[in-house]
């Protein structure tokens, strides 16, 4: 959990939205994602590499968002059919016009607005959620499971982080270190653009820790907290997880985990809102973006797109997030998740030699 979630992927995330947010106000560029290769390119109008990086980088995050929309769609879900029941195929439909609904509006209403209010209340029950199952969970085992990690992520991490090379017969790092890397990708060009445009008034150094250290810090307690309590219930035989998993589907799973805490209903309750802000905070975000590099004119004076493109990303991820899940599933999500990041991850290597490049170009600034 801590590859998939902390330091790695937050800096596939952090490098690109920083040498955007270099290139926008500070190089002056326009607002493209060819702008986040500036020092191998002069300062020219967006030209047709322009418009092929970013078109592909809105391929990469339709395939990325709908993969991530989709497991949002099975989370929510299966939170239904745990609190009430309910099951059906058409459920999965309700959920996600419900989902592409509320993201679009809040795009719509401007990156202030809806995206701020939404992520701090977003955070604000993240953090009570974690506390209250620190507190009333198995406190002893999580902290020592969350040590015991600790020490061996960082011991483990340089052989990790090439898992999938180093053992290529392993199924396990290609099903899931793959499938979570990639989704990363396919977020990170658009996502960059979205940062980038936070950062203005910043230095270097602060951005890099609101955007990379501060969040994997997070990262790594939120899912020390949650896979603690996972692995404590499961070795204990307080819940059987693995059975759910197998049988209901891995959004059952968490709700599985509630069973077995006080006032059950109301945590998946509460689960079931969060979670679904938190699909809806990520997702309106980058169609904020999405409709910025599908549109001219767009400047720090003038940085939102029209209303009519933010509807059609919107509804276009919807669809493709419902059709692959209700005819795949979860293999829909990771098929989504690959197709999404593959194109991606060309950009992000050069992306990523360019910083380094113009890092000791200019060392002694």
């Amino acid at each position: 959990m801590y590859l998939h979630w902390t330091f790695t992927p937050y800096a596939i995330y952090c490098i690109p939205a920083l040498m955007f947010a270099i290139a926008f106000y500070n190089r002056k560029r326009s607002f493209s994602l060819e702008s986040t290769l500036f020092p191998w390119q002069k300062a020219t109008p967006k030209g047709k590499l322009g418009v092929l990086i970013d078109g592909i980088c809105l391929y990469a995050l339709v395939a990325g968002m709908a993969a991530s929309l989709g497991a949002g769609i099975l989370t929510l879900s299966g939170g239904i059919h745990n609190l009430t029941g309910y099951q059906s195929p058409w459920l999965l439909l309700f959920i996600a016009l419900l989902i592409v609904g509320c993201f679009t509006l809040s795009a719509i209403s401007g990156l202030m607005k809806g995206i701020r209010v939404l992520s701090d209340i977003n955070a604000r029950i993240f953090l009570i959620l974690a506390l209250f199952l620190l507190f009333f969970g198995p406190t002893k085992s999580i902290l020592s499971q969350w040590g015991q990690a600790l020490v061996i992520y960082f011991k483990s991490l340089p052989e990790m982080t090439v898992v999938s090379v180093l053992y290529p017969n392993d199924d396990w790092p290609k099903s899931w270190t793959t499938f979570n890397w990639a989704n990363w990708m396919a977020w990170a060009p658009i996502t960059a653009l979205f940062l980038g445009r936070l950062a203005k008034g910043y230095t270097i150094r602060q951005f890099m820790l609101f955007n990379w250290v501060l969040p994997s810090i997070f990262g790594m307690l939120w899912m020390s907290i949650f896979s603690g309590i996972a692995l404590h219930f499961q070795l204990s035989k307080k819940a059987d997880l693995l059975g759910l998993l197998t049988s209901l589907g891995p959004e059952s799973v968490i709700y599985g985990i509630f069973d077995a805490l006080p006032w059950s209903d109301l945590l998946a309750l509460i689960f079931l809102f969060t979670a679904f802000l938190s699909y809806v905070t990520a997702a309106d975000s980058n169609t904020e973006a999405m409709g910025g590099i599908s549109s001219t004119g767009i400047s720090p004076q003038a940085p939102s797109a029209p209303v009519f493109i933010k509807i059609v990303w919107g509804t276009t991820i919807g669809l493709v997030a419902y059709i692959m899940v209700s005819m795949a599933g979860i293999e829909g999500i990771k098929m989504l998740s690959n197709l999404g990041g593959l194109p991606a991850l060309f950009l992000l290597l050069a992306i990523t030699l360019g910083c380094i490049f113009w890092l000791l170009k200019h060392k002694k600034k």
